[in-house]
């Protein structure tokens, strides 16, 4: 695996492997590797035939009292995961060559309304950051396809309109959420959960799973929800948010809709935990 901190070196790589036809699959991500994102390598090594990894904790998409400095940096062992999957080229630059003039001088991108609500509205910026990088991250390795976990469903959200919105030739393409033994989406972040913390925190999923049930049943899902939201503060968690949203749009749900998402992100500890599970209101 090629190491380069060069987009002049990303960029030779990746125009030789598309003059001889061969096709670029990417995934960005900020480091401190678990096995989802491994998932991702695989699964993109399945689609294209060169993958690229890039690793940078971006500065744009923290708030001025988020984990920015204490977030976990691990290049020499995420260096010996990706080499384990396969990667062929790892991209590590530094804030000083994305954001040469600063942050506040950069130009930035920004999705309208979906980038506002939920973690848009608890993180005011955050969306703004995502879609800035990702768009610098496109431009600069210029894939055929781009890989993101569903854990993240707003953010891929994002990423799709702003790829459409921008006429941008990448396939974006959503990956399942890999999961904990306990059903605890896998996340940087759990790092920051004690052992108890740990063992209370695949409440989350049970939640969302408890109000899936009552909906396709036909319970209302307003009293599901106050209900779950209960639960998760008995269990030690401060709720963030937890709603029924159109997996298609990310507007409120509504009688029509089918194709539905719960969504919720939680405070447990020191760590923000976020999740969602798509469904089906009236499966087949």
């Amino acid at each position: 695996m090629i190491t380069t901190a060069a987009i002049s070196t990303i960029r030779e790589h990746v125009k030789a492997w598309h003059t001889k036809g061969e096709t670029v699959a990417f995934v960005p991500t900020m480091g401190n590797l678990h096995q989802g994102h491994i998932t991702l390598v695989n699964e993109a090594k399945t689609r294209a035939d060169h993958v690229v990894v890039s690793i940078f904790v971006n500065p744009m998409q923290f708030g001025p009292k988020e984990d920015l400095d204490g977030y976990p940096r691990t290049l020499e062992q995420d260096s010996e995961k990706l080499i384990a999957a396969g990667a062929e080229l790892l991209f590590t630059p530094t804030p000083e060559l994305i954001y040469p003039r600063g942050l506040a001088q950069q130009t930035f991108i920004e999705v309208p309304d979906i980038g506002d609500e939920l973690c848009g509205a608890s993180r005011p910026g955050h969306f703004r950051g995502v879609a800035t990088i990702v768009a610098k991250l496109f431009n600069i390795v210029q894939p055929d396809m781009a890989l993101f976990g569903r854990k993240d469903f707003q953010q891929l959200m994002i990423i799709k309109t702003m790829v459409e919105d921008l006429s941008m030739p990448i396939e974006v393409i959503g990956i399942d959420t890999i999961r904990e033994a306990s059903g605890l989406a896998m996340s940087s972040r759990n790092g920051y959960l004690t052992a108890d913390e740990k063992h209370r925190a695949a409440t989350l999923k049970r939640t969302i799973d408890d109000v899936i049930n009552a909906v396709q049943h036909g319970q209302d899902y307003r009293q599901a929800i106050a209900q779950a939201e209960q639960q998760l503060k008995a269990a030690g968690f401060t709720p963030d948010y937890f709603e029924l949203r159109s997996a298609d749009t990310l507007r409120q749900a509504n009688e029509n809709d089918n194709h539905l998402v719960v969504i919720a992100a939680a405070y447990l500890g020191k760590a923000r935990l976020i999740d969602n599970v798509s469904f089906s209101r009236h499966p087949k």
